[in-house]
């Protein structure tokens, strides 16, 4: 017992050496970290709704009931519940294709789901405006037959769905990825159809990491300011989205309309956050009872 003593102990020593700091190193991190939070995430949301508060509850009240306050939000809510579903089938769909089966051009695939990353929101709006604008590739005949795509409403969901295309796959592909194909090649050998093992054992088992990409989706769709800034043409009360509403009551120095606005962007975050804190909570504690299963099971 004393040679196993003398065997472990020094490399216990090292570990405990490496895995501890000082009390004065862990809390001036700590202190260093809420610093930083307070300082570029709490003030900010603080002076968002004491500004927004600031002339009283009245004149708060009245700004969102703005008919063009009303008819941006509107057109916010419009986009995002055409985008978010749009994607949530996408990505669950391409997230499927990818974890579960091999094919030529998966790498491009994946490629592009990535693409909204790299490219800037402004540069996706004008590649929206090069094909549908009036001078575009397909602006004349757009014309000919009287549809408008750009400065109107299908504009502002086109490039509200391509900016929030990665959300939901990306979250998808590497759960389904770390769970294997052998539940599915189990419920396909019992004589389940692609559809029965996609509603009954693939999607269970991904369901925190498919709402997880559905509360990211939302808040970038109803937050999102460059592609939508490019393809709206800021026609008031028509094609001006929430964030775009801000931009314009500011720019007019209507502050107290402005942050008004800007504290339901804000709230739509903070819940972002909470949604994003329960479900990682979950998660990890469903994590662990299937941990702690396994090991009563050994």
């Amino acid at each position: 017992m004393s040679s196993a003593v003398l065997t472990y102990s020094p490399g216990a020593i090292r570990i405990s050496a490496a895995t501890q700091e000082a009390a004065w190193v862990r809390w001036g991190l700590i202190a260093l970290a809420l610093g930083w939070l307070a300082l570029f995430l709490f003030v900010p949301l603080a002076a968002i709704f004491t500004e927004a508060f600031r002339k009283g509850l009245e004149v708060y009240w009245a700004s969102l009931v703005d008919p063009d306050a009303l008819s941006a939000i509107k057109l916010t809510l419009i986009a995002a519940l055409i985008a978010v579903p749009t994607n949530l089938v996408f990505g669950i769909a391409a997230s499927w294709a990818i974890a579960k089966f091999d094919f030529r051009g998966k790498q491009i695939l994946l490629t592009l789901i990535d693409l909204p990353f790299a490219v800037s929101p402004v540069i996706a709006g004008l590649i929206y405006v090069l094909l549908f604008g009036a001078q575009g590739w397909f602006g004349q005949w757009l014309s000919d037959h009287d549809v408008k795509i750009i400065f109107a409403v299908p504009g502002i969901v086109l490039a509200t769905i391509f900016v929030t295309v990665p959300f939901i796959a990306r979250e998808l592909i590497p759960l389904m990825q770390a769970q294997g194909t052998e539940e599915e090649e189990a419920a396909v050998t019992m004589g389940a159809s692609g559809w029965q093992t996609l509603w009954r054992v693939t999607l269970p088992n991904v369901k925190w990491g498919l709402l997880y990409g559905v509360i990211l989706c939302n808040a970038r769709a109803m937050g999102e300011f460059g592609a939508v800034s490019v393809v709206s043409g800021h026609i008031r009360g028509l094609t001006n989205t929430l964030p775009l509403h801000v931009e314009i009551l500011y720019n007019e120095y209507k502050f107290s309309a402005a942050f008004a606005a800007a504290s339901l962007l804000a709230g739509l975050a903070l819940v972002t956050l909470a949604l994003k804190s329960f479900i990682e909570w979950k998660t990890g504690a469903e994590l662990r009872a299937s941990n702690e299963e396994n090991s009563h099971e050994h």
